[in-house]
């Protein structure tokens, strides 16, 4: 049985005909793999995780998750039923979902919702904050919760988009060890994008370069 968790065959994509913003891309990442893309702004590195997420289609080659073709040229299995999650610089948690029920959101039914809340609330050190709302708290404690609502899924894969740009460089230094921390105890499988070497070198296991649009 395959330990693969992604898989990218030869993949391309373009907006119009002439500018083309990932060529010929192939990667495989296992599970518990930690893998950092790191590149200048405008390499693609955000445009390979929007269509990793689904978020938009290739015009060649084929996503695989979990041994299942998620992308081709020809189709797309929507965002949703992928079973991974994304997080940006921007947080976008929900203004009026207190801490605690902004981790809890996307939590399914059959799952005990609960627990799994205040364990992530506590691994990530914010369950003191529980019932403030976003406004309320820091931008390093909203990172930390987008992380915590992110994972409380359990996705087959997580993404990090330049997570911690926005960040001082203090608090940044401070993060990169604790979540590094967080992702090695529950194995979890993670994707980064980022500019940051640091960054990759400390949260992640592998890193790749990435220049217009090719690993080099």
């Amino acid at each position: 049985m395959s330990n693969l968790i992604l898989e990218i065959k030869n993949l391309g994509h373009s907006y119009g005909e002439t500018n083309q913003i990932i060529q010929n891309i192939n990667l495989e990442i296992e599970k518990s793999d930690r893998v950092a893309i790191l590149g200048p702004s405008g390499c693609g590195k955000s445009t390979l995780l929007r269509l990793i997420a689904g978020l938009e289609k290739p015009n060649l080659g084929q996503i695989i998750i979990d041994g299942t073709v998620v992308s081709t040229e020809k189709f797309i299995v929507p965002p949703e039923k992928r079973k991974i999650g994304l997080v940006v610089q921007e947080k976008a948690l929900f203004p009026h979902l207190s801490v605690y029920d902004n981790v809890g959101f996307g939590i399914k039914k059959n799952i005990d919702k609960r627990t799994v809340t205040n364990d992530l609330l506590e691994l990530l050190k914010i369950d003191s904050l529980k019932n403030k709302y976003p406004h309320e708290i820091s931008g390093g404690e909203q990172q930390r919760v987008a992380l915590a609502r992110s994972l409380a899924p359990n996705p087959k894969l997580l993404m990090l988009d330049e997570p911690f740009s926005a960040l001082d460089k203090d608090l940044k230094a401070v993060l990169y060890e604790e979540i590094s921390q967080v992702f090695l105890e529950r194995g979890s499988t993670i994707l980064l994008v980022t500019h940051d070497s640091q960054e990759a070198e400390i949260m992640t296991k592998k890193q790749m370069k990435m220049e217009k649009g090719q690993f080099l």
